[in-house]
């Protein structure tokens, strides 16, 4: 029962909490560490791609077995598991930033608007009008949906704290190295497809969920196969489905030309390209993704955390 509870808890605490700017935060940690970890593999006599292979593989083991040892201790070791749980999950924080910038286009401050949008994604925003930003915007929320929450909570509760800081971190990696850049191309790589595998089975949950919690809330209905077909497009594995879902559903348009490091990347349209976003469909968006987010969280525990239990 006790980990049954520690995931309820850590949703609540993150969708309260959020992610308050100066606490100590895990994935800061990870950060440094990766810094760290790309001068030795620059400076070592291998090729980079083992290099990053070795990368990828010694943190992802560090971080799962720190963790397990953390949670672990006694007396403290059910607070770390808490906190290492909470921390691990961003819906609440990924929700509040996107409503911010909500406010700021409905208010036409296109500036701060940019300026919050650049916290938020990799891609260049400096010349986005509103409709890209909207769309950028729309991007955004589909798709870490799936990173930000329901791929570090099935790893949580399928494999506890230590499974999903082991998640986080490959997860991490793959932003910070995964480019594909003269840069990162072959230093990335591994991290890049371990993050593929480690997320394809969440990134259809979540496209899955989408279509759900939309069907529930009245929107139009789609089918797995159509949302398949289009999310084909893409050429991430996992990205496309939710953005997928998240186009089909509110029958607006995303990708297309997007700036990425000074470089113009001409990215498949998923959903009616001529169709915008507006302001009515992000608030839309965002509403179906804080159900989606919870729907899956109470149905993946009542569905997985018993098969856990059971052969455990």
């Amino acid at each position: 029962m006790f980990w049954f509870t520690i995931p309820l808890i850590a949703l609540v605490l993150d969708l309260w909490l959020k992610d308050p700017p100066h606490w100590p935060h895990p994935v800061r940690l990870v950060g440094l560490v990766l810094q760290r970890m790309e001068s030795l593999a620059r400076g070592s006599r291998i090729s980079l791609r083992i290099a990053g292979a070795l990368c990828t593989l010694v943190m992802a083991l560090a971080a799962g077995l720190l963790v397990h040892l953390l949670v672990s201790l006694p007396v403290l070791g059910w607070l770390l598991a808490l906190y290492l749980s909470y921390a691990g999950l961003a819906l609440g924080g990924l929700l509040q930033e996107c409503r911010r910038v909500t406010v700021l286009l409905r208010d036409k401050d296109i500036p701060r608007a940019r300026a919050a949008m650049a916290g938020l994604v990799s891609r260049d925003v400096s010349e986005l009008d509103e409709d890209g930003l909207r769309r950028a915007l729309a991007e955004t929320v589909s798709e870490n949906l799936n990173d930000a929450f329901v791929a570090p909570f099935f790893y949580l509760i399928c494999l506890g704290p230590a499974g999903l800081w082991a998640y986080k971190t490959v997860s991490t990696m793959d932003s910070m190295w995964g480019y594909k850049t003269p840069q990162w191309r072959e230093l990335g790589w591994a991290a890049a497809r371990t993050d593929d595998v480690l997320a394809f089975l969440p990134a259809r949950m979540t496209a899955l969920s989408l279509l759900v919690f939309a069907r529930l809330l009245g929107y139009a209905g789609f089918s797995w196969s159509e949302v398949k077909i289009v999310a084909a497009r893409t050429e991430s594995p996992n990205a496309g489905w939710p953005m997928s879902a998240a186009a089909l559903i509110f029958q607006s348009g995303m990708g297309g030309p997007t700036r990425y490091f000074g470089s113009l990347k001409a990215k498949p349209w998923l959903g009616p390209s001529q169709n915008p976003w507006t302001d009515e469909k992000l608030t839309g968006l965002l509403r179906l993704t804080i159900i989606s987010g919870l729907g899956f969280s109470f149905l993946a525990l009542s569905i997985i955390f018993p098969i856990r239990q059971f052969f455990s």
